[in-house]
């Protein structure tokens, strides 16, 4: 908001009173009553045989206040000024008359008098007409913002509805009658909705209506109302939005679906075949190495081969076992991330703990499956990129949802970089496992420290979404 400048307003004030009101015709008769005035005076103070007779007392100066006052309340000071000066020009023959036969000196007190009453007066009149201006001018400038309002209001493509401080409907624009139906003033909101959510919830909810399509509702309060609070809901067509939305969670869904439907059948692969023939090879090196007439330099040679085919054999099965832990399936969550932890430890890179709270449940396949896999990848990159030296495992099985947390001591990493560069390992491991937790319609937040280590923490729902629904897309409420 404009502070008015005091100076400005000076200077159009005396801008003013260097111009009067010379084109109006009614300043002129006040001008010529003026005339009439010090003319009379001026008459009867060269006749004084006539002051003992009609007029006793003369022609009092102060009849000037007449016309001046006048010219204040028409013009302002403008007039007030102009007809004071026009009046004190024409006082001054009166003022020369010989032998104080003008009485100089009341009329000059009187007319002091007459200045003064003529410039209060006419600032007064000034101000008055000066705020006035600017009332006038901030009502126009508001009739004329909530005029702009009121075409944007109407000629808006999007359902937009006013509504009173008792969520009541006041008004509603044409996309609005023809979305809600031309009953909806008058109605409260949640009635015409059809949902009893508080009516200061309803901003940001995306609901379905009538006409089959998605609307996200926008809630302001309107500042131009001063009289009651006033809020606009606006009504925005996410219809695509969310259709991408949920083409975009299917797909995910499908590609993890692949994946681990790979990791299966490679562990199954891994585990029938070359995992078998190494262990058969390892039995057949034992074999000739205990045969009689083998040399010893040979007999050891083929124990350390046969040695070489066991670690192989190890590998191959700690392989299969990553792609698709057997617990898992057979003993549940808890068994799988007890071998994880297990083996983790065996390798000695790490000294890891593994904590468990609450009731162990078995839990559905998507589940285990999605928390394991998140344990194992927050594991594999404290290890990996982190170098850590001690991991703290925890698994709470709450009342309706199951609480998981990674915690290592890693070097940690800068998440804003992380999450900018495409190049950063941390970043992909990040996104996988935040993209498994919101499948299956959770959360999953990370905070690291560089020099500290990383907190993993995940919260996954009881029940999640199964993979043959329509991933994370909620059950939009619907208005009939």
């Amino acid at each position: 908001m404009n502070t008015p400048d005091p100076s400005a307003a000076h200077r159009s004030i005396l801008d003013r009173i260097l111009h009067p009101p010379i084109s109006d015709g009614p300043f002129w008769i006040i001008q010529a009553g003026v005339l009439v005035i010090v003319a009379l005076h001026y008459f009867v103070d060269i006749h004084p045989s006539l002051i003992n007779q009609s007029l006793p007392t003369g022609i009092p100066v102060a009849i000037l206040v007449i016309p001046i006052g006048y010219a204040a309340l028409r013009y302002g000071l403008a007039g007030s000024a102009a007809t004071t000066l026009w009046a004190f020009v024409l006082w001054l023959p009166d003022l020369m008359l010989p032998n104080d036969e003008g009485h100089a000196g009341d009329d000059l007190i009187n007319f002091a008098i007459i200045v003064m009453v003529a410039i209060i007066f006419g600032r007064r009149i000034e101000t008055e007409r000066l705020t006035q201006r600017r009332i006038d001018e901030a009502t126009a400038r508001t009739l004329a913002v909530e005029a702009g309002y009121r075409r944007l209001f109407e000629s808006n493509r999007s359902p937009i509805v006013v509504l009173d401080d008792r969520g009541v409907v006041g008004d509603a624009n044409p996309a609005a009658v023809a979305l809600l139906g031309a009953a909806v003033i008058g109605r409260a909101i949640t009635a015409v909705l059809n949902d009893d959510a508080d009516v200061g919830s309803l901003s940001g909810r995306v609901l379905t209506l009538s006409d089959g399509r998605d609307y996200r509702l926008d809630m302001v309060s309107l500042p131009l109302d001063t009289t009651a609070r006033r809020r606009q809901v606006t009504f925005e067509d996410v219809t695509e939005e969310r259709h991408e939305e949920r083409r975009a969670r299917q797909f995910a869904q499908q590609v993890v679906q692949v994946e681990e439907d790979q990791r299966r059948r490679l562990a199954r692969e891994l585990h029938d075949e070359p995992l078998q023939l190494f262990l058969h090879l390892a039995r057949r090196l034992e074999t000739l190495g205990n045969a009689g007439g083998v040399p010893p330099s040979v007999a050891t040679g083929l124990a350390e081969t046969r040695n070489q085919a066991l670690d192989a054999a190890t590998r191959l099965r700690t392989l299969a076992r990553d792609l698709r832990p057997p617990a898992l399936d057979q003993l549940g969550l808890v068994a799988a991330l007890s071998s994880l932890v297990a083996d983790i430890d065996d390798e000695g890179a790490a000294t890891t703990h593994l904590a468990v709270r609450g009731t162990p449940i078995r839990l559905s396949p998507d589940v285990e499956l999605g928390a394991f896999r998140i344990v194992q990848e927050s594991m594999r990159n404290a290890q990996r990129h982190a170098s850590a030296r001690h991991l703290r495992v925890s698994v709470e099985f709450g009342d309706e949802a199951l609480h998981l947390s990674v915690v290592d001591d890693g070097s940690g990493f800068d998440q804003q970089r992380a999450l900018r560069s495409d190049k950063e390992a941390p970043s992909l491991g990040i996104v996988g496992m935040r993209e498994r937790a919101r499948l299956l319609g959770g959360s999953l937040t990370v905070q690291s420290t560089l020099g500290v280590g990383t907190v993993v923490e995940a919260i996954i729902p009881f029940d999640a979404p199964s993979r043959t629904a329509t991933v994370g897309a909620r059950s939009p409420s619907r208005v009939s």
